[in-house]
């Protein structure tokens, strides 16, 4: 039984590879990669209980850069499926909540140091296969981001719990945090395989059972992600996999009495019909469901006419297209002072024209492939409407191939338009749209930033001007939920930079603090008094 208060070891962000030529890292990492590449096809199971459930229905799992080789399949489920993971991980809810916190810290503590170390290439190389990461990208995300967000949730937790009432003289009073009631359902994205491991493991964390589909193109790397959990020692039933359609899982969890809280990171549209289901079912749940969400973005660059024009062609070469844009937090859109633009039109044409692409196989190539083929058709068709407009222009890229796998070359168009479409629209591909302005029209430019897009979620300034700079920051408060000053809009650390946006783009819970896991608790206060009056009598009354 504990009796002591525990301090858990310190999170600190793992250090990141650069897997440069020649480094031993680099070689176990492709050999890793070459290995699961060539294996025999596997069969990746519903994890239910603590069962791993196969079906008659399998669906194919393949590279989007090579989408002819068959890395294996997974199994399709349907309702029932989901209603044996909720029940699954209500059967398992009591044992798991009464656990000393102590106890589920150590498991993801565990799964941290796992995933940093034997599960490291295996993770990474699962990620640069089924989402087409190239070997950096796959590094930031599929390893060091996950590790932090175990290891900050952990301390983030014991912070939770530390914080405690004042108690006057007479009466001790305290906070207990209990999880939810019912379970939590997550639901999450292709993009990045932290969120995937991190929207089930944060409630978890907090005692919570929950039921987890990942979208079905990121079933490869889901599926290690449970194997290092179970690996961990998360007990059977805590986290329950399922690989069913949409409307099979939202049919039977939104109709459940126990469904206590959604975890979601994917589209506004999705999230906002989940939204209204939920609110049409409140009379049949136990209790008011968290809603949680990560959805769009339009991110922007805003340019001021002190800035350095290889640093805004910098930014907007990683910004706009590290991952085939395909991060929620990717450069969409871009405003810069006609007078600068030729210099940073020069730099974007050269540093974008220098990029290689290909098979996630060669670590020199910087674009690899979107993620399938319902994306691509997406983005072609806004690449198709720029070239069939007059008031824009195509300056690098526009051009597309789906033969061997779904690969979009980077595309910068410029507009005449500031409500162009493709300034306007979510796109979530290699594409970024750039409005020139008049250098002396900036406030008039910066509230033109913050009204064009329904989203909120990142944004920054390039700027040498300190007044420009403060500027910014305060027309453009409600703009982004994550703002840079002279840095892209992308990559926000756990631990640093807590990332989430409103308006449009979500509910702000802020994945990677202490913010979020809030939402997983529901806290009870408790006062003992330590003399109990025995007369009903106040001395005013005397």
């Amino acid at each position: 039984m504990s009796n002591a208060f525990f301090n858990v070891p310190k999170a600190v962000n793992e250090p990141v590879n650069d897997y440069a030529p020649g480094c031993p890292k680099r070689a176990s990492l492709l050999a890793k990669y070459k290995e699961l590449y060539n294996q025999d096809p596997i069969d990746v199971p519903m994890y239910i209980g603590s069962e791993e459930v196969r079906t008659d229905q399998k669906v194919a799992m393949t590279p989007p850069h090579d989408h002819q080789k068959v890395l294996g399949h997974f199994n399709m489920g349907d309702k029932s499926h989901v209603q044996k993971a909720i029940d699954a991980a209500l059967a398992a809810k009591s044992e798991w909540a009464a656990l000393p916190w102590e106890q589920r810290a150590s498991v993801f503590l565990r799964a941290a140091d796992l995933l940093a170390g034997p599960f490291r290439d295996r993770m990474n190389a699962a990620t640069m296969l089924g989402q087409s990461k190239n070997v950096f990208q796959a590094e930031i995300d599929s390893a060091c981001e996950l590790v932090d967000f175990l290891r900050f949730n952990v301390q983030y937790m014991t912070e939770i719990y530390k914080e405690q009432p004042e108690s006057n003289p007479g009466c001790w009073n305290r906070l207990e945090w209990r999880p939810l009631e019912g379970f939590i359902f997550a639901l999450t994205p292709f993009n990045f395989t932290a969120i995937a491991g991190n929207l089930p493991s944060a409630p978890a964390m907090m005692g919570n059972v929950v039921v987890w589909k990942p979208a079905m193109t990121q079933v490869y790397s889901a599926h290690v992600i449970m194997e290092l959990f179970k690996e961990a020692g998360l007990p059977d039933g805590v986290i329950n996999l399922v690989t069913v359609s949409g409307p099979d899982a939202g049919d039977v969890i939104f109709k459940h009495p126990e469904f206590s809280g959604l975890h979601f990171t994917g589209s506004t549209g999705v999230f906002r019909s989940l939204w209204k289901t939920i609110g049409e079912n409140l009379e049949i749940y136990k209790s008011y469901p968290k809603i949680v969400g990560e959805t769009g973005g339009k991110d922007f660059i805003m340019v001021h006419k002190s800035a350095n024009p290889i640093e805004v062609a910098t930014a907007i070469a990683r910004g706009a297209f590290e991952f085939q844009g395909q991060k929620c937090s990717a450069a969409s859109r871009a405003y810069i002072p006609k007078d600068m633009w030729p210099a940073v039109k020069e730099s974007v044409i050269e540093q974008v024209g220098s990029f290689k692409m290909g098979s996630t196989a060669d670590p020199s190539n910087f674009i690899n492939a979107v993620i399938d083929e319902k994306a691509f058709d997406k983005i072609a068709s806004y690449i198709d409407y720029i070239k069939n407009h007059a008031d824009a222009e195509i300056i690098c890229g526009g051009n597309y191939d789906k033969s061997k796998g779904y690969f979009i070359e980077p595309t910068v168009a410029v507009t005449t338009d500031p409500q162009f479409r493709t300034m306007v629209e979510e796109i979530f591909g290699p594409v970024i749209t750039i409005y020139l302005y008049d250098g002396e029209q900036y406030e008039e430019t910066l509230k033109l930033v913050d009204s064009t897009s329904e989203y909120a979620l990142t944004g920054c300034i390039m700027s040498k001007d300190r007044y420009a700079i403060n500027t910014a920051v305060r027309m453009l408060e409600n703009s982004a939920g994550n703002f840079y000053i002279n840095d892209k809009p992308t990559g926000a650390v756990v631990g640093q930079q807590p990332f989430g946006g409103a308006r449009g783009s979500g509910t702000n819970d802020k994945a990677g603090a202490a913010i979020n896991l809030l939402r997983w608790v529901s806290p009870r206060t408790i006062k003992e008094t330590f003399v109990t009056p025995k007369d009903y009598r106040y001395p005013f009354l005397g």
